[in-house]
């Protein structure tokens, strides 16, 4: 008996998925036996089916006893609170980046996160039911207000006794001092920056108010914190500028020792949306960006140089090991409020940063509370319930019969900024493109079996 799938017809063949992550690519002959329901126990390709659970043999009772761990391990994120909290402890930012979607300058106030804000929202994570929890010092720069980062930590530490708490900071490391550094070290908090290539592609993008590079500065950053022995991650934010440039930017990459690459598109929220016809692009254009990307990292794999990409490394993780990773936007229903929450400076919280960044615009439909209100209500306000149903893709009609459904998501607070509604107006929008374009991507390099192509994409899986 076969179970239910989504399919999609590429070329000669036929791939199909199953909500358990799954996946097989098969022939005409062989779509038409699994349509008809025709795939038994002698069949050439039932035992592959059978384990993947597109077909079985036994009663359903004995099929969901059988399959529920893979389904619980595929939506795992589903049996745990909020994790992520979102520490925005100040809107300043000593950079004047083309694309800073942390900020709409029109209407941008500065502000900074202080003790009595800090202190209640540290009440609020503390009482979510998740054992392990992450915190994440954003902005603006978020050192130009070290001094609450660090009441924010030891805090934390004084004050937690059961659960596994992990710190994280973004910044563009330009702040860092030897004192910095010395705690960032002592607390083993996690350190991401900003490489979005070489130096010509960097500087273009992400400069000071003075049109000063940043690249030198930040490399030299970096080592510093090797020599401490500290690992620093970046990502790469793609601007029109950098199409053309795929090579040069991982190139830089690998010269400066960054083993992974976060190829990123734009979303067009603050300053990106303003200037979306200088630095912005089709879909297309990204993802002929992207496809040369892959092609160049598997290629550089092959000369034994180990180097990844973050998307693809997420997706292949649920499509090759069936993990269902917690990335906010890559999960369904969608992280807002329930599995991340964004604490704002002045004490509002949002469902995300993407719906901090909303605010910043001036529309406040994605706050879910203040720091003066409890966990409970924050995780029942109405804007959690519209963003959890609003992405909940096994249940969109644009989304429910895609092939690709197992392994993607709907970002809410995106299809409001582009059409002015948490639920799209049109299928196959700009996030969605992008998403079905990347997995098209990694589906045709998995479709040819290569032996050693295989083994660089599952060493790209994340446990």
């Amino acid at each position: 008996m076969r179970t239910h799938f989504n399919f999609i017809r590429k070329e000669n063949r036929y791939l199909i998925t199953n909500d358990f992550g799954n996946y097989a690519f098969l022939s005409n002959s062989e779509f038409q036996d699994l349509v008809k329901d025709n795939i038994h126990i002698n069949h050439q390709r039932y035992d592959e089916l059978a384990r993947k659970y597109f077909v079985f043999d036994t009663s359903q009772e004995e099929f969901i006893e059988s399959s529920v761990n893979a389904l619980r391990y595929a939506k795992k994120y589903m049996l745990s609170a909020t994790q992520l909290f979102i520490f925005v402890v100040t809107t300043n930012c000593n950079l004047n980046c083309i694309y800073c979607q942390a900020k709409d300058k029109s209407v941008m106030k500065h502000g900074f996160m202080d003790k009595n804000v800090a202190s209640r929202a540290i009440n609020i994570l503390l009482s979510s039911p998740a054992e392990a929890l992450t915190i994440e010092f954003q902005g603006g720069e978020p050192l130009e207000n070290f001094a609450i980062i660090k009441y924010i930590v030891e805090e934390i530490e004084n004050r937690n006794i059961t659960k596994d708490i992990r710190f994280s900071l973004v910044s563009n490391l330009l702040l860092l001092t030897e004192d910095i550094s010395d705690f960032l070290k002592k607390h083993n908090i996690g350190i991401s920056t900003s490489i979005d290539g070489n130096r010509e592609v960097h500087d273009y993008n992400r400069h000071t108010f003075s049109k000063k590079g940043t690249y030198d500065e930040v490399i030299r950053k970096i080592n510093d914190l090797r020599n401490k022995g500290m690992n620093v991650g970046a990502i790469e934010t793609t601007t029109r500028n950098s199409l053309g440039q795929y090579k040069e930017i991982i190139d830089a990459y690998v010269e400066n020792k960054l083993d992974v690459i976060f190829i990123r598109p734009l979303t067009p929220l603050g300053v990106a949306s303003l200037k979306w016809e200088d630095i912005g692009y089709s879909e297309d254009e990204f993802l002929e960006f992207y496809k040369q990307s892959i092609q160049y990292l598997l290629e550089l794999n092959k000369r034994g140089i180990e180097i990844s990409e973050g998307h693809a490394s997420i997706f292949l993780s649920k499509i090759l090991r069936g993990n269902g990773l917690n990335y906010m936007e890559l999960r369904s229903p969608c992280g807002a409020s329930i599995g991340q929450m964004a604490f704002n400076y002045d004490g509002n919280i949002y469902t995300c940063d993407e719906g901090r960044m909303i605010a910043e615009m001036g529309d406040q439909s994605f706050k879910i509370g203040t720091v003066n209100d409890d966990y409970t209500s924050l995780v029942s306000s109405n804007a959690c319930k519209i963003c959890s149903s609003a992405s909940v893709i096994e249940a969109l009609p644009e989304c429910c019969g895609c092939v690709y459904q197992p392994y993607c998501g709907i970002c809410p607070v995106v299809n409001y900024a582009l059409d002015g509604d948490v639920f799209a107006r049109q299928s196959n929008n700009y996030k969605c493109k992008i998403y079905k374009g990347m997995l098209d991507v990694l589906f045709s390099i998995l479709e040819k079996e290569d032996k050693q192509e295989m083994e660089i994409l599952y060493s790209w899986c994340e446990d």
